[in-house]
């Protein structure tokens, strides 16, 4: 129960007002209203989310990377399902994009008007949006070496993710993480797991130098890996006590990322898109929605027959060849490893776009330390035609790409953008895709919009 006095109650109401009108205003004059009234509003009372009324479901998504795509299926299926539900499809999951959000969708009196409140949650921000209004459900997808800079190592991560819970919280974690699956020694409450079975992609010897998570947490012993999918992430035991992966709730198997489908329970499933990142976020989004209480028809349905589009993995086309834009995610390893597994993968030769403006941004530290946990050496495949190098720090990407010994004459270095597209034309003739964090997407999107209405 929420016991508040008449002050309380006066400046919430004050609070709630001013985020609406600012937000107002911000649209009005065609601005990116989805952080400043939160900053505001926050500042004022940085507990005011504490003062809200919440509705039955208060559900959390967060991990170091998959997190924006498995809250938008989860926001899929629910309103396939008839859930009034809001969530930050803005992507703004930090404690001032969230706070605007929920104060917009508030009466003056503090209640939540919808049945559902989702949220993709930023993990070193999810304390400050549930300090003392415990989540209902929270789903966790992973834990990685994730902006450093920032983050420190994951288990910094990890205490900032499971500090805030108290046991009331129903948890959903990727099993096949062990830096996750360790929860599961400690925590009261509930948890429900997902995971996925071996692919025709996994293998049997880590590829990478090093892992995040390679010992038991439970006695410090190696752990030992069936197979691994990417990273740690895998099927894994400990030879010298009780701690393994075990069989998850809910296990997305007979993955076939060609044909995009794999089963759930006994029932196909469709994906979205080709990429292992896809099936992941399908089974946690499936895994949410039926502990819920939805049934599995209403979320068949919606991953079916009312097929969500893909954000990720969109294509464009110039001169009749492909650009697939995939957005790998900065300071991540593992987001890249992923991307660059899935272009080697793919037939016949290519070309790959690399760079970006920006390393963060919540940040300008610019730490580049994190190129070289990248697993770059993947490009050195003979079916990689060129390599087109663009934004502030091609530089650096070409050192690290020189290291790893990737033939000096497959690069190319863009100094003007504007000579992108004639620059692909001209050298280069396979399918592109593109490998860039989020500053460059938009612009390289531009700049193909632009060829293609010049060229008609």
């Amino acid at each position: 129960m929420l016991y508040l006095n008449y002050g309380d109650i006066m400046l919430r109401a004050f609070q709630i007002i001013v985020n609406k009108f600012l937000t107002f205003i911000c649209k009005l004059f065609h601005k990116n209203g989805a952080q400043f009234p939160g900053s505001i509003s926050y500042n004022i009372n940085q507990h005011i989310l504490e003062k809200i009324k919440y509705p039955k479901y208060v559900i959390g998504v967060t991990g170091s990377s998959g997190k924006g795509t498995t809250t938008s299926l989860i926001y899929h299926i629910l309103t396939d399902a008839g859930f009034d539900v809001v969530y930050n499809s803005s992507g703004n999951n930090g404690i001032r994009g969230i706070t605007t959000l929920i104060l917009n969708h508030c009466t003056i009196f503090g209640k939540f008007k919808h049945d559902v409140l989702l949220l993709e949650l930023d993990e070193k921000h999810l304390h400050l949006a549930f300090g003392k209004n415990k989540m209902t459900h929270l789903v966790v997808t992973n834990i990685t070496r994730d902006q450093p800079a920032r983050n420190g190592s994951p288990d910094l991560i990890y205490d900032a993710i499971f500090s805030s819970l108290d046991g009331t919280t129903t948890l959903i974690i990727n099993a096949d993480d062990p830096g996750l699956k360790k929860i599961e020694l400690n925590y009261s409450g509930k948890i429900v797991t997902y995971g996925l079975t071996k692919t025709k992609d996994s293998y049997l010897k880590k590829e990478l130098f090093s892992l995040d998570n390679a010992y038991c947490p439970n006695c410090h012993k190696k752990l030992i890996y069936s197979y691994y999918h990417y990273g740690h992430i895998g099927s894994y035991y400990c030879p010298n006590c009780h701690f393994k992966r075990g069989t998850p709730d809910y296990v997305g198997s007979k993955i076939n990322l060609e044909e995009k489908h794999m089963e759930i329970l006994g029932d196909t499933v469709l994906l979205n898109k080709d990429f292992l990142f896809t099936a992941y976020a399908t089974v946690a989004a499936y895994a949410l929605c039926h502990t819920i209480g939805i049934n599995k028809e209403k979320i068949l349905y919606a991953l079916n027959e009312d097929v969500l589009e893909s954000k990720r993995g969109h294509e464009l086309t110039i001169d009749n060849r492909t650009i697939t834009m995939l957005e790998s995610k900065n300071e991540n390893a593992l987001s890249y490893y992923q991307s660059l597994r899935y272009i080697v993968n793919q037939k016949g030769e290519k070309c790959v776009i690399l760079g970006f403006d920006n390393v963060s941004r919540r940040y300008k530290y610019n730490d580049l330390s994190w190129l070289w946990d990248v697993e770059f050496e993947l490009l050195k495949e003979e079916s990689i035609e060129k390599i087109i190098l663009i934004g502030r720090f091609k530089y650096d990407v070409l050192v690290r790409l020189n290291y790893a010994k990737i033939p000096r004459k497959k690069m190319i270095l863009i100094e003007d953008m504007k000579t992108l597209i004639p620059t692909i034309l001209k050298e280069t003739k396979s399918p592109i895709f593109t490998m860039v964090c989020f500053d460059m997407t938009a612009i390289i999107k531009n700049l193909v919009k632009e060829w293609q209405n010049g060229n008609r």
